[in-house]
């Protein structure tokens, strides 16, 4: 019997040692804009405001939209977290906040747990949802209209920032990192 209870205990110990490990190495990763996907103001789809292939609805859409103040935006941001370590991280959440123009619009968490394999590049989707009314009833429609068409094909916007802070569960508790990163698009890496 004691021999399980020794064996259990290192089994623990083993997995705390696992998930500390996990915390340094998440501290050694490199978190990027990759992109931001499947952007819609008020229901309409940023590309066909932009490609100017809007549709009667969509003008319906955004009209009403601005003239009621509650401009819906909805976008999937992508974010790329690369471990160069050769060991795997590890986090359980990710705080977040959108900026636009400099002031913050939105903010939220993702409670989706992702692993990151050594000398590997993953994929944290965040789906981000908000009501940008107070933002373009106060600068006007043009304003608007300069932030769909600030998105590249890439899915990249400069008006878009973005800062995350990942967290890890240590045992039972939920370690934040200490500050915010910023985030912006790296070039020429995956």
């Amino acid at each position: 019997m004691a021999g399980c209870i020794t064996l259990t205990s290192c089994d623990i110990v083993n997995q705390l040692a696992g998930q500390v490990q996990s915390v340094a190495n998440l501290a050694n990763c490199d978190f990027s804009l990759k992109n931001v996907n499947n952007v819609s103001v008020a229901g309409v789809n940023v590309k066909n405001l932009t490609q100017g292939k809007l549709s009667a609805t969509d003008v319906v859409n955004l009209v009403a939209a601005y003239q009621t103040k509650q401009v819906p935006l909805a976008m999937d941001v992508n974010v790329n977290v690369k471990n160069p370590t050769k060991t795997q991280a590890a986090l359980t959440a990710m705080d977040w906040i959108l900026a636009i123009d400099g002031s913050d619009v939105a903010n939220g968490v993702s409670n989706k747990g992702f692993t990151v394999k050594p000398s590997t590049t993953t994929t944290v989707p965040l789906g981000v949802k908000t009501d940008l009314g107070n933002v373009f009833s106060s600068k006007g429609v043009e304003s608007l209209k300069n932030f769909a068409s600030s998105f590249t094909t890439e899915g990249v916007s400069s008006k878009v920032g973005l800062r995350v802070r990942p967290s890890l569960s240590v045992g039972s508790t939920q370690v934040p990192f200490p500050n915010y990163i910023k985030l912006e698009k790296k070039t020429g890496r995956g």
